[in-house]
């Protein structure tokens, strides 16, 4: 175990639009046992950009521990999300998940290319929701050490 203290929720920012896709997200980690989570959403790339920098309505926001990233949205699109991300030298630290329905190999060379940590496909089976919540977990929240600015 690392020194990260565990009495803080993991803090979890999730950029997408469709509030279907959010909901299930936000459920199956509720089955992820023992575990605190506050989730956070933005619903397009100009929120997720004021979000980080915390501008605005997001002023007193926490920094996320990760981000699920979608990449179809209005405005900013996750690519484009992505490439600020990673550009940044305050954000580019924060592991980003791409969460999307697109399964295009090209979309996948575009993400990982652009330093996506992850891509996964979105999924509107409730069960596969928490496999990959639970997955998610185990890895970024258990496995792995996570950089605390």
């Amino acid at each position: 175990m690392h020194s990260r203290n565990n009495t803080r929720p993991h803090v979890i920012l999730m950029i997408d639009d469709n509030p279907t896709d959010v909901l299930l997200m936000k459920e199956a980690f509720s089955f992820c046992e023992g575990k605190n989570y506050e989730i956070h959403v933005a619903e397009d790339g100009v929120y997720a950009m004021d979000f980080l920098k915390r501008q605005g309505q997001y002023h007193t926001v926490p920094r996320p521990d990760i981000i699920l990233l979608d990449l179809n949205m209005p405005r900013k699109n996750g690519l484009e999300v992505l490439t600020a991300v990673k550009a940044d030298p305050e954000f580019k630290c924060i592991p980003t998940i791409v969460y999307t329905s697109s399964v295009v190999n090209e979309d996948v060379k575009a993400a990982y290319n652009s330093f996506a940590n992850g891509y996964i496909k979105k999924s509107v089976d409730f069960d596969e929701c928490i496999k990959i919540a639970k997955s998610i977990n185990d890895f970024w929240f258990s496995v792995s050490i996570l950089y605390e600015p």
